[in-house]
């Protein structure tokens, strides 16, 4: 099967999940406000680094936009271990990376995912805790000066249902798709060239244990890549011989030890907290692998890829959706150009109209 074909079936394989965690994403969007994640993490101690655990593992925020928000939440006033727990859960899985995981690697890595991925958050988040010390930065206090006195500020209006779910629209199909449409597609032509060009069984002169994980921490530790791209990554992987495991550390590891979250963390956080970083992040991702594997072969579970039945006719509704998530993607592409074009256009269309007045005056 050549290379376009494998990377078309991808995208059918993927699109109606996709679509649909695209859509969820949107919707906690409007659900959860930034304001009320800040105000749950506010106070140090275990209790908000497990809050900032299951608060951030749904979140609709992959690698690169979990730095800003995680360095909001540190400056309300938020611990080291919070943040560090919020940095981890955040990009390692979502309710679009659950989704697709659930298409391509069934329902087994569905659940063992989030799983994971709570877990080494809120080992991260303890390690750091106590590891380093340091207490958190105290929130800004604005003066009230001689307000106090003064009438309470009107709440703001609270949007309609139609228009929080159109706001939802518009943030799952254009914020969210503009910051995982690159790594989407990075991971999705990874995974066909994997699919084509690696043999199976590749993988399996390393075994199925520790040194696999080893390995695909060494791969996944400086890739900038967000938890629904790492998916096809994964499954094709799998496909190439790697043991369910290692393929779970790659998927917890990669999202969540990226160079950049390394370097924010080390700067805003300090040297110590990186270390007990990534010793929670690696370790808990490698011990989640190996129970995993266990779970595996003690129950002996047949290996769920929807990738295996390449070349099948997929329906006409999945071609749709299919055609309907690339034209989402390249949009995101073409529309700067679009815009910079219609910005010529008006000036050119401007400065014609002066010269004209100035020649009639």
């Amino acid at each position: 099967m050549n290379l376009l074909s494998i990377f078309w079936d991808l995208v059918l394989e993927s699109a109606p999940w996709l679509l649909v965690g695209y859509l969820l994403a949107g919707i906690i969007k409007q659900v959860i406000p930034s304001s009320w994640v800040e105000k749950q993490l506010s106070k140090p101690g275990p209790l908000s680094i497990v809050k900032g655990a299951f608060i951030g593992a749904p979140l609709p925020l992959c690698s690169c936009g979990v730095i800003p928000t995680a360095l909001a939440i540190r400056k309300a006033g938020a611990s080291k271990g919070a943040t560090s727990s919020f940095l981890v859960a955040t990009p390692e899985t979502g309710v679009d990376s659950i989704s697709f995981s659930y298409a391509v690697l069934g329902p087994i890595f569905a659940i063992a995912r989030p799983i994971g991925a709570l877990v080494s958050a809120v080992v991260a988040g303890l390690l750091v805790l106590v590891l380093d010390k340091e207490e958190a930065p105290v929130a800004e206090v604005k003066s009230c000066g001689s307000c106090c006195g003064s009438k309470k500020q009107a709440e703001p209006e609270v949007p309609s249902l139609g228009k929080r779910m159109l706001s939802a629209v518009q943030y799952g199909y254009g914020q969210m798709i503009s910051d995982t449409a690159k790594w989407l597609v990075i991971g999705l032509v990874a995974a066909a060239l994997i699919t084509a060009v690696v043999p199976e069984s590749f993988f399996l002169r390393w075994g199925d244990g520790l040194l696999a994980m080893l390995i695909m921490v060494v791969v996944g530790l400086p890739m900038y890549i967000c938890a629904t791209a790492s998916t096809p990554v994964a499954a094709s992987l799998l496909f190439a011989g790697i043991s369910p495991g290692a393929a779970l550390v790659f998927m917890l590891t990669g999202p969540a030890t990226n160079i950049a979250t390394m370097g924010v963390i080390k700067e805003q956080l300090g040297t110590r907290s990186l270390i007990a970083y990534l010793t929670g992040v690696i370790g808990t991702a490698i011990l989640c692998g190996l129970l995993l594997n266990s779970l595996y072969a003690t129950f002996e579970w047949p290996l769920q890829l929807a990738m295996a039945e390449h070349g099948e006719a997929y329906p006409l509704w999945r071609q749709l959706l299919g055609v309907l998530l690339a034209i989402l993607v390249i949009r995101v592409w073409l529309q700067p150009l679009w815009l910079k074009l219609t910005a010529g256009t008006q000036q050119d269309t401007a400065q014609a109209e002066v010269n004209t007045a100035s020649q009639q005056s």
